[in-house]
């Protein structure tokens, strides 16, 4: 049994350990049917390829990667992406809230999500959205969070095991309002 975790924190400059233990977490992401852009099978040296480019492009923009550790264990992640329009700097997306089965049902997609908030609200996004399976256990945990429901798109993305495909709810939550540049 994993031991309780105490702290989200920002994953810096990534090991080849940290890039394997996010990998080992998509995989089982996508094995346990989760909606994360991913089907089944993905194998480690995707997923590892996957996560080098993620961690590579987001060294290079604002993005923040934020890692929960158990025991020096990687079990969840989160990411918040910068929007890449210039029109809209103050905000950015949710991306990719992941836990690990063997550590599900301990708060820590809470944890993780309510840290990538705070982070995101200092580094001055105003703005964020995000995405998540409608018949997933992703929606109600946005909800009481006090993420704001905006509506349901049918038949969004196919199932990560291939079976069909699944409705994608989107979210908003605003942290603040933005400065206001544009005259009157």
């Amino acid at each position: 049994m994993l031991s309780p975790v105490s702290e989200v924190v920002v994953l810096g400059t990534a090991t080849e350990a940290d890039v394997r233990q996010l990998a080992a977490l998509l995989v089982d992401a996508v094995e346990s049917n989760a909606a994360v852009s991913f089907v089944a099978p993905l194998s480690m040296d995707r997923a590892v390829s996957w996560w080098t480019e993620t961690l590579v492009s987001a060294a290079k923009s604002r993005a923040i990667v934020l890692v929960v550790r158990v025991e020096g264990e990687i079990v969840g992640t989160v990411q918040v992406q910068p929007a890449w329009a210039p029109n809209q700097p103050h905000r950015a997306e949710i991306c990719k809230l992941i836990v690990h089965r063997k550590a599900r049902n301990r708060g820590l997609a809470s944890a993780l999500m309510r840290a990538a908030e705070e982070h995101a609200g200092r580094a001055g996004y105003t703005l964020l959205t995000l995405d998540a399976r409608g018949d997933g256990p992703a929606c109600p945990l946005y909800r009481k969070l006090g993420w704001v429901e905006v509506g349901a798109i049918p038949r969004f993305a196919l199932n990560a095991d291939g079976g069909g495909y699944h409705e994608t709810v989107i979210f908003y939550k605003e942290l603040g309002a933005p400065p206001c540049t544009r005259e009157s």
